[in-house]
């Protein structure tokens, strides 16, 4: 049986507004339990978890070399209804059949919008 990934760890200043960016945005649950540290959001319809934990004192955040790409259909729509709230992509990129843009998350992880999983190859 091959193994997947299933789960991605963030490692945040500020775990609220981490968690509310990722619900607000890509529509994840947000769950804790009792004496947990750790705050799991996870997807809606399937899909890699996201594991929020604090950072240490001595970790640099945003400088990863990690980035978390989110399939979607219409990239151009999407981030032209996050503009019309707070979140601002870069520009859209157009390459190899699809388009995708790049942001940021309140804890300065690098975020990307990808039609990649939805470009037809002729």
């Amino acid at each position: 049986r091959g193994h997947m990934l299933n789960r991605v760890i963030l490692y945040v200043r500020d775990m609220e507004a981490v968690a509310a960016f990722y619900q607000k945005y890509f529509g994840y649950r947000i769950t804790r339990f009792e004496g947990d540290r750790v705050v799991d959001l996870a997807p809606e319809d399937g899909g890699a978890t996201i594991m929020l934990h604090p950072a240490g004192k001595g970790q640099r955040v945003g400088q990863s070399t990690v980035k978390l790409i989110f399939d979607v259909e219409d990239v151009p729509g999407f981030c032209e209804r996050c503009a019309q709230d707070v979140l601002q992509f870069g520009p859209l990129h157009h390459v190899d059949g699809y388009v995708f843009a790049n942001a940021k998350d309140p804890a300065q992880n690098p975020i990307s919008v990808s039609g990649r999983a939805f470009r037809t190859v002729d």
